[in-house]
Order: C-alpha cells, then sequence, then structure tokens
C-alpha cells in the first residue's frame, strides 16, 4: 500500500511556533473523474453544536405535544416568514428567518456521540478506512495552491478539535485542521504558534536571534535543500508571528460595538474571527461549540446557551449579508444528533434529554441556498421523520456541489481505489435541490 507523501506544511510549523511554511500541496493528483461544477460559494463556516442540541428547542418546537415533550419551553416565536417558528429563547434567528433554511428530516439512527460525528462529517458508515471530514475535502478540492494562497491553512477550527475522529482521515496530515486554542474572548487571542502567553515580542526575537546563534549545523551545510526549506519555513513563521496573520487573528481592532454584538463569550466572538477569516478567504473554518450533551437539567443549560448561540449566529449571518459575503458563504448550524424529545424527568436525569439520531434538524444559509424555507418534517411530537429524510451524505453533498466538488465523483486517495467522496443515499436525488 502506498505510503502518501508528506511535505512540511504551515500547520506543522504553526505548531512548532514556526508557522507560516509554504502553501498547502497536494500529495495526490485530482482524478479526472473529480469533476467541479461551477462554484456558489467561497467559504463554508460549519457550527457544530458539540454535544447534539434538541430540535424540539431550537429549528423544530412541537408546542402541542405537552410538557413531556417541551418542558418549560413550550412558546415558541413567529420568525419573519409566515408559517415558520422556532424555539422561544431564538428571537434575534427569528428575525433573520429569510436568511436561512431550516432542514427538519435530518437523520441517520445513531445515538453514539463518536460514530454519530463521523457520520454526519464524513458523509459515510464508518469502514476500515477512515474517511476525511467535509472540512479537509475542502480543504484539498478548494484550499490547494491553485485556489487559495492566504496567510493561514486553508481549514481552521475555533478553538479544539471534537477528538471524536481523525477529521483528516485518509488524506493524511496536510489536510489535519489548523486548531487555534486560545480563547477568543480573552484580553489577547492566544493562537497556538502565533502568540505565546506571557512571552513579550522581544524576548521572541531575542530567543531567534540565539536559534541562530546555536545553528552550527545549519551554517555548516548552507546549500543543502532540506535545510533551505526549513529555513525558508521559520523565516515565514516570524513573518506570520509578527505580520499580517497576526493582526487577523487580533479582534482588539474590531469596534467595540461590534464585538458586543456577537457577544462578549467565546462561542460569539468565534462567529466574529470565522467572520474575518472568510474575509481573507479562508475555505472552510469550524467553531466547535460544545456544551450540549444535556443528560441532566437541559433546561437550565438551555436558559445560558440558546441566548448564546441566537447572539452569535444572527450576529454572523446579519454581519455577512450587510458585508455582501453571505451569498458566498454557506453557513451550516447543527450538531451529531438530536436529543430525545421526551424529557428524562426521574432521578438521576432531573430533566434531561438523551442522545437522539432518529430525527434532528439543522441550519443551513448563504452560498446560493434558499432562505426562508422549511426542508421535511417530523411527526408530531418530534420522534420520528414524517416526510422527505435528508442523510447525511445528502446535507453533505449538497454543501459540496455548492463549493464546487461533484460530490459523486471519486476521491483522491493514496490507495487508487474507486472511492466515492459522499455516501449513496438518493445519490442526485437525495440533494437539497429544493433550496438549491
Amino acid at each position: 500500500m502506498p505510503t502518501p507523501r508528506h511535505t512540511m506544511n504551515r500547520r506543522d510549523a504553526m505548531k512548532l511556533g514556526l508557522a507560516g511554511a509554504a502553501s498547502l500541496a497536494s500529495p495526490w493528483p485530482l482524478h479526472a473523474a473529480a469533476r467541479r461544477p461551477p462554484p456558489t460559494a467561497r467559504s463554508v463556516i460549519q457550527i457544530w453544536l458539540w454535544g447534539g442540541p434538541s430540535h424540539l428547542d431550537t429549528f423544530d418546537p412541537k408546542p402541542e405535544a405537552g410538557r413531556d415533550y417541551t418542558g418549560p419551553l413550550n412558546s415558541p416565536i413567529p420568525t419573519n416568514v409566515p408559517g415558520i417558528r422556532i424555539g422561544q429563547l431564538l428571537p434575534q434567528l427569528a428575525r433573520l428567518a429569510d436568511s436561512y433554511s431550516l432542514i427538519r428530516s435530518m437523520t441517520h439512527g445513531i445515538n453514539g456521540h463518536e460514530t454519530a460525528s463521523y457520520r454526519l462529517q464524513t458523509g459515510h458508515e464508518p469502514g476500515r478506512l477512515v474517511r476525511p471530514c467535509l472540512g479537509a475535502l475542502v480543504a484539498k478540492m478548494c484550499g490547494g495552491a491553485q485556489d487559495y494562497s492566504g496567510l493561514v491553512p486553508p481549514y481552521i477550527v475555533l478553538t479544539r478539535p471534537q477528538g471524536r475522529f481523525s477529521e483528516q482521515g485518509f488524506l493524511g496530515p496536510d489536510y489535519k485542521p489548523f486548531s487555534t486554542g486560545g480563547d477568543p474572548n480573552g484580553k489577547i487571542f492566544a493562537v497556538e504558534g502565533i502568540v505565546s502567553p506571557g512571552i513579550s515580542d522581544e524576548r521572541q526575537k531575542r530567543r531567534r536571534d540565539l536559534l541562530g546563534k546555536l545553528d552550527t549545523f545549519g551554517r555548516a551545510l548552507p546549500d543543502d535543500p532540506a535545510l533551505q526549506a526549513f529555513d525558508e519555513a521559520g523565516d515565514q513563521a516570524y513573518q506570520t508571528m509578527f505580520g499580517d496573520a497576526r493582526e487577523l487573528f487580533d479582534l482588539n481592532t474590531e469596534p467595540a460595538a461590534a464585538r458586543e454584538r456577537y457577544g462578549r463569550n467565546t462561542f460569539g466572538q468565534s462567529c466574529l474571527m470565522a467572520r474575518r477569516l472568510v474575509e481573507h478567504g479562508v475555505p472552510y473554518i469550524t467553531i466547535n461549540y460544545g456544551g450540549w450533551d444535556t443528560h441532566k437539567g437541559h433546561f437550565n443549560t438551555m436558559q445560558r446557551k440558546l441566548p448564546e448561540l441566537d447572539g452569535g449566529l444572527s450576529a454572523l449571518l446579519e454581519d455577512l449579508r450587510q458585508r455582501g459575503l453571505l451569498d458566498s458563504t454557506i453557513v451550516w448550524c447543527g450538531g451529531e444528533f438530536g436529543r430525545g424529545p421526551k424529557i428524562q424527568w426521574e432521578a438521576p436525569w432531573n430533566g434531561g434529554r438523551s442522545h437522539y439520531g432518529a430525527c434532528f434538524s439543522a441550519l443551513l444559509a448563504g452560498g446560493g441556498f434558499s432562505g426562508g424555507k422549511v426542508v421535511g418534517a417530523s411527526d408530531a411530537k418530534g420522534l420520528n421523520v414524517d416526510a422527505r429524510p435528508v442523510w447525511p451524505e445528502n446535507l453533505l453533498g449538497s454543501i459540496c456541489q455548492k463549493m464546487g466538488i461533484d460530490p459523486f465523483a471519486t476521491l483522491p486517495n493514496p490507495y487508487g481505489q474507486d472511492l466515492k467522496i459522499m455516501g449513496d443515499a438518493g445519490r442526485e436525488n437525495g440533494l437539497l435541490r429544493e433550496i438549491m
């Protein structure tokens, strides 16, 4: 079995504190079958509600189902699109329903975090090969040197990866997401490899000078190609640490009013940072927004999480629209599954919701997708899909299509196998044609 060629890249350099190596190169040539339909989108912002949000409390409320299903969140609110209601703790998103569509019939039937995450992020059932997630696919197919030459890698995670599976899969480390670390709501957003907390710029420069003085090996072989490449990576790393990339991640340059509008919390400021990355041309950004695995005390948690989601996501959609970026930026919001429609009032759960993969919801906006629509439907209590099931590959395949990637083409891979980019559920008929 051939071993993928690995070259030193910007992500590796950043993780070593030497950020900024040459732009990512593709280890394998694109297969002839990997056709690229005309794209309508240039970037994707994936808001991953890590742990699984309740569809009944967010995008598919069921007030008529009764207290055992709604709990205290029994008063959904109308949106600016007649006939569409959403959860009562999402009033700002309700004003913007014409900017997004809701998928109320997502399904895969998996109730385990790891398998459900893999299924929803890759569009495939688990198997012998670890498939790449959508972010890694976009980084390869749309983030190569021919398409993107930004200061930072083409696949960014704010602020830490899920850890549920290897996101790059068999594409290899060149397509692993760069996780920023740090807290964008902090006084300083200490991005890994760019900002070192507690170390001044002057001290960083002294360290570099000392390293140069100690590098007798490099001076002894000044013409060695490998060492020259390493030196070039180091030069670019320091340009990143003290140049434009550092300014890119500096949220203190944003007006105070803008930061307040997004919400002075980690999620809200991550949304603001995502907008800046889109402006810079980054093809794929994931915001990993944890805290949705609410087996116990669910409704107390929702009183905090839902207003944060409402503020950050609504500000992002509004900001992108006002800046003329929403038409070219896909915003996808959802988790690996939903949560049990029937509330577990008994101890030890005390009003919790369990994992639920039979039926759940997602929000999709921008990038050529229509707004103000609902795809599919659940039954009266949100237990099962009632109309138009949407499988993970249908959603991901539709996003691929908008990004100029043929979802049914062969995915370039180091094994020479005929591996399709997306799974088979519904094929072309399964794509979200209703909103495309």
